[in-house]
């Protein structure tokens, strides 16, 4: 038998700890743990050549998704021109009515956001794209270029930037007509990225003075920016996209790079850098599904990432809820989490905080088998029985009383945030195919489901998002949102109701419901198919969801025997990122 020095080409290294690199399949001896490890090997993850812009530029912006794209503005000079991405090619749109570069974006293809800039003096101009063409909004407060956005056409995010001799750490909020000043960035910078929604939102990297790029990233709860963790590699001038506990940055300088990093939340990895290094370029989509176009120097070229989830990808324990019950409502992430309704007495409320949960403030209406929304201190509950249109909203330690819904409803289903909220279906009764798409303050009814149906999941937001599974009967069908008409999309692999879901439109999470027996399937979308992935250790039916595909969890339900669960599930889709090597 040959040894690994004579098969590898050099002696296993010697660390007393983990290995210092992230290469695949590195294996080294721990000898603080007197073990062999080896660093565990992903899949299906890289960056492909997508179709070529029409126009060469840079300094421009971006919003949508890898397959529904939107970019527009930017240089040499200023440009006015918008393209849509269809997956494959670029093709035109409607021009801006204001040509800038520097510019920041936000929200959909269909529903875009376009705000600051330079054209060539400072400009506070906002536009929204309804898909063909822009029309004016509400001007920022302040006139900026180079600034970081996210979030959606009615609830928009923009911090940091650059007004004449100083850079800027003020951020606004955008509420679909004005703007208003939110709490101030921790680091004044520009030409810093963003990404996640108005109320979770993530600004990472850029520059904090004049030949000084920065690591610092920081977190946004719809009030305050806290720290969150640093960039491997510091970097103005880059991409980014994603949410605030599944960011992506790429590109960037200095020097000119195309490195990758992922966001878990918590902390950024490395992963596989773009095929071409580029600076001041535009990026979309999702931390597994992203898009990175033109930049300079004066480029067309795009590219495609894919994240392939670990071999390794899999369901573990998290902490017990302190209220067992079933057919309750979930929001939030994976770390920062929220429970409601249902049990007894049906009104309790918890926050999960990535280990344990606690008690917090209790709903004003008790109710089951209602909706859910947004985030843990942004939440919203909607619906429910007893047949209620009764709305609440959750401000991190109690719940008020917002709009009602048009239609009194249970057993239905949501998705959004808590001031960009949608849901659907239920049964009123009888079982309904009606929408409602809620602001903040009051709900309109948005566009019918093409078929009735109860007992379903959602995710994304409220004009990007995604209706699966339900009941009558056991179905399998996918219905994806624009935020006006729903869409037939992929068809689940297991036909199931009472199920959760997590994540977005292009980047989705299905798992556990009945089908008829009960199940712990669990099944990833990327805005086509739905594929098989690892299974929940408990099969259950009737519990919530929250997080991303990425980073998901599951709470409460039922199973077998039966009995009101309290047990908690988390999904990392990463897997370890090490394991120990079996010796004799």
């Amino acid at each position: 038998m040959a040894t690994y020095k004579e098969v590898i080409g050099t002696s296993i290294t010697n660390i007393a700890g983990d290995s210092p690199t992230t290469v695949d399949g590195d294996v080294w001896y721990n000898s603080s743990a007197t073990n062999f490890k080896f660093n565990l090997t992903t899949s299906f993850t890289g960056w492909t050549t997508g179709g070529n812009m029409g126009t060469a530029r840079q300094l421009l912006a971006g919003a949508g998704t890898q397959t529904a794209g939107l970019a527009f503005g930017g240089g040499p000079g200023v440009k006015n021109e918008t393209e849509e991405y269809g997956g494959t090619s670029w093709t035109g749109g409607g021009n801006l009515t204001t040509a800038r570069n520097t510019l920041a974006g936000c929200g959909t293809q269909t529903a875009g956001l376009a705000f600051g800039g330079r054209e060539p003096a400072m400009s506070d101009a906002t536009e929204e794209y309804n898909g063909s063409s822009w029309t004016n909004g509400g001007n920022l407060t302040t006139a900026r270029r180079a600034l970081g956005g996210c979030g959606t056409q009615t609830a928009g995010l923009g911090f940091g930037g650059y007004v004449p001799g100083a850079r800027q750490n003020a951020t606004e909020e955008y509420n679909g007509s004005s703007w208003a000043n939110g709490g101030n960035l921790g680091t004044a910078r520009m030409f810093l990225s963003g990404a996640g929604t108005q109320t979770a939102g993530l600004a990472f990297g850029g520059s904090p003075g004049p030949q000084s790029d920065t690591t610092a990233t920081e977190e946004y709860n719809g009030t305050a920016w806290t720290g969150g963790g640093n960039l491997n590699t510091t970097r103005a001038n880059a991409a980014g996209a994603g949410l605030q506990t599944a960011g992506i940055i790429f590109g960037g300088t200095p020097p000119v790079t195309g490195a990758t990093e992922l966001y878990d939340g918590t902390s950024w990895t490395n992963t596989t850098s773009m095929n071409t290094a580029r600076q001041y370029l535009g990026g979309c989509g999702t931390q597994t599904s992203a898009l990175g176009f033109s930049g300079s120097p004066s480029l067309t070229i795009t590219e495609e990432f894919t994240f392939g989830a670990s071999p390794f990808a899999a369901w573990s324990s998290g902490g017990n809820l302190n209220t067992a019950r079933f057919y309750l409502a979930g929001a939030g992430t994976q770390t920062a989490a929220l429970a409601f309704g249902a049990g007894s007495p049906g009104n309790a409320t918890e926050e999960y905080n990535g280990s344990s949960w606690t008690n917090g403030g209790n709903l004003t209406t008790a109710r089951t088998t209602l909706g859910g929304a947004g985030t843990q201190t942004a939440g919203l509950a909607f619906g429910g029985e007893p047949t209620t249109a009764a709305t609440e909203e959750y401000g991190g330690t109690s719940w008020t009383n917002g709009g009602n819904m048009g239609t009194a409803r249970y057993q239905l289903s949501g998705f959004g945030t808590q001031t960009a909220g949608l849901a659907f279906g239920g049964r009123t009764p009888p079982v309904t195919t009606a929408t409602e798409e809620y602001d903040g303050s009051s709900w309109t009814a948005g566009g019918a489901l093409p078929a009735s149906k109860f007992f379903a999941a959602g995710a994304g937001l409220q004009t990007a998002g995604l209706a699966f599974g339900g009941s009558p009967g056991t179905k399998n069908t996918t219905e994806e949102y624009n935020g006006t008409a729903w869409t037939a999309g992929g068809t689940l692999n297991t036909a199931r109701l009472m199920l959760a879901g997590a994540g977005i439109q292009t980047a989705a999470l299905a798992f556990g419901g009945k089908s008829p027996d009960i199940t712990a399937a669990t099944e990833e979308y990327n805005g086509t198919a739905w594929t098989n992935t690892s299974s929940m250790s408990k099969a259950r039916y009737g519990m919530a969801g929250a997080g991303t595909q990425t980073l998901a969890l599951a709470f409460g339900g039922d199973g077998t025997p039966p009995g009101e669960l309290t047990t908690t599930e988390e999904y990392n889709a990463f897997g370890p990122t090490t394991a120990t090597i079996e010796t004799t």
